[in-house]
């Protein structure tokens, strides 16, 4: 009969478990040993052992002992290479004992760093250049030192690596209108990755996108010729509402001849106003109607 196989059950995604630790990624403190970290008889053995030393030694073993950290640190502590019970230690004042402990220091300020410029190939096969800026923190010291060699390094090609994914699928009018939106499905595309590593991905933002030169002046022409065709249809629509308002006008002075002559005043006016040395002799119109008609018959 064939013997049945059990499989683990699958660990949840972004937790470190072996068989005496679990790190959820809920905080600092959050790491609970199952059964006190049982280090073996040699490891009781070298800790009172290193016990007795630091008794016969003191005071001067608290100069090794004792360890600070700044407000801004936390201090992940390993003993004989198990992560102690209680997690992160800081800010203020912890206890190490020599020989058997040892810890690293972790910075949990808000760190940015500059993406180096990428070549991307667009969809719509265009290449440019986009650099952008990325923020991010360490919420968890404990997941940052167990779960991965090194959170910064492996942050920051990341995000070089999910900038030239992101942009590959969009078009060229989309990077250059659409920064905003890339910048926030960047965040959570890279917030979601470094979720493991105990990193949270704050701000990402699309600082540059450079274009090949003959793209440039491509775009450079074809924007001023837009603007030319604009012009035209401007000027054409001003003309044909002008032409109309003249015809207008010619209805209402056929209609009324007096008011004719108040136009015909009105220019003499003008002129006079505007050039004081011309001599202006005016000429009834209606001589020259009168001449047109004998002509006529």
């Amino acid at each position: 009969m064939a013997s049945e196989v059990k499989r683990p059950s699958s660990k949840k995604y972004g937790q470190f478990k072996d068989e005496n630790l679990i790190v959820r990624a809920n905080g600092d403190d959050d790491t609970t040993p199952k059964d006190g970290g049982d280090v073996g008889c040699c490891g009781y053995i070298l800790w009172f052992l290193s016990l007795v030393v630091i008794a016969l030694t003191f005071p001067f073993s608290l100069c090794l002992c004792i360890k600070v950290v700044q407000e801004y640190e936390r201090a992940v502590i390993f003993r004989l290479g198990r992560l102690i019970a209680g997690g992160a230690k800081g800010p203020g004042l912890f206890f190490i004992i020599p020989c058997i402990d040892s810890y690293t220091k972790v910075d949990i300020r808000t760190v940015s760093f500059d993406v180096p410029p990428q070549e991307v190939l667009t969809k719509d096969s265009v290449t440019v250049a986009v650099d952008a800026v990325v923020y991010y923190r360490v919420q968890n010291a404990t997941m940052s030192i167990t779960n991965v060699e090194d959170a910064n390094r492996s942050t920051r090609l990341l995000a070089a690596t999910t900038l030239r994914n992101v942009l590959g699928t969009k078009n060229l009018s989309e990077i250059l209108s659409e920064r905003e939106t890339i910048s926030h499905y960047m965040q959570s595309s890279l917030d979601e990755g470094t979720d493991p590593w105990g990193v949270k991905v704050e701000r990402v933002e699309i600082k540059d996108v450079r274009l090949p030169v003959q793209l440039q002046r491509a775009m450079a022409a074809e924007a001023e010729a837009a603007r030319e065709a604009r012009a035209k249809v401007i000027s054409a629509e001003g003309e044909h509402k002008a032409s109309r308002a003249l015809k207008e006008a010619a209805d209402v002075m056929v209609e009324s001849p007096a008011a004719l002559q108040l136009r015909y005043l009105q220019t003499l006016n003008t002129i006079s106003a505007e050039k004081n040395s011309t001599i202006i002799f005016p000429l009834p119109i209606d001589l020259l109607q009168s001449f047109m008609s004998r002509k006529t018959k």
